[in-house]
């Protein structure tokens, strides 16, 4: 499947883009190009491959899920503007 000029006129069109004529052949080569590569990519044999995960087979250290910090909320909210039960307060910005 080939993109054309019309193609790329009814796209910008929806978009509601101006093109020049120069964009749009840029954008027409461009898009061509990245379908062929699509078709290159749907043309290689997969069968019997796995799906990978990811390209190395590593796994993600894990740590303990253990609290290590102290709760410095009281600390934190004396310094803010406005504070109401535990919670900050801010000012209304939408109507």
């Amino acid at each position: 499947m080939a993109v054309t000029l019309n193609d790329i006129n009814k796209i910008a069109h929806l978009a509601r883009l101006g093109l020049s004529d120069e964009e749009k052949s840029r954008y027409t080569d461009s898009l061509n190009n990245i379908l062929g590569l699509i078709d290159d990519l749907q043309a290689v044999n997969t069968q019997g491959i796995e799906p990978l995960a990811h390209a190395v087979d590593v796994t993600q250290p894990l740590r303990p899920d253990v609290v290590t910090e102290t709760n410095q909320r009281d600390a934190y909210q004396k310094i803010a503007p406005a504070v109401q039960e535990g919670l900050y307060l801010v000012p209304k910005v939408i109507e």
